[in-house]
């Protein structure tokens, strides 16, 4: 009964250039997505040889050299060169970000980017420092306690004592 009914419709004569299209649209968003990823990837890695080449700079030429060679020898900002280096700095496997554009990694890491167009952009609120420090600080303390030797504990101990009193009484 379908094929009688699909029979008795004329065929549209667009019908062949909207399937080509949309053949082609598919076959641009996978390569899009590809894509994406080469660019990631490619950030990430040279990010990675960033880093490498400002150690070597900063303990051959000094910390103020890295700007020098920045400008003498990467054809990005120096910006960029910061992104680039955070990116590699904070992802140890890029394929975390499968099917992210390089913005949106920025992004969900909270690497800070100009936005596309001022008009357009999201007022966003700086983030708080205590917010910022405490992220820090948790990022420096290892996940668990054994894993810590019994000097280390006394020194932390008595390094944070002090903070440890004065954040009790926020949560008592």
């Amino acid at each position: 009964m379908s094929n009688e009914v699909q029979s008795s419709f004329p065929r549209p004569t667009s019908a062949d250039e909207i399937n080509r299209l949309h053949a082609e649209s598919e076959k641009s968003r996978v390569e899009s997505h590809a894509m994406l990823h080469v660019a990631l990837e490619a950030a990430w890695k040279a990010g990675q040889l960033l880093l490498a080449e400002k150690r070597t700079v900063r303990r051959t030429m000094g910390p103020g050299a890295w700007i020098l060679w920045l400008e003498r020898y990467f054809a990005g900002t120096p910006r960029t060169a910061q992104h680039y280096m955070r990116l590699a700095s904070i992802v140890a496997d890029v394929s975390f970000l499968q099917g992210m554009s390089l913005r949106q990694a920025y992004f969900s890491l909270g690497i800070a980017t100009e936005p596309k167009s001022p008009a357009r952009s999201a007022m966003l609120r700086p983030v708080p420092q205590h917010a910022t420090l405490a992220v820090r600080l948790l990022a420096l303390l290892p996940a668990k306690s054994n894993s810590i030797s019994p000097e280390m504990q006394r020194a932390y101990r008595q390094d944070f004592r002090p903070l440890y009193e004065r954040l009790r009484l926020l949560f008592e």
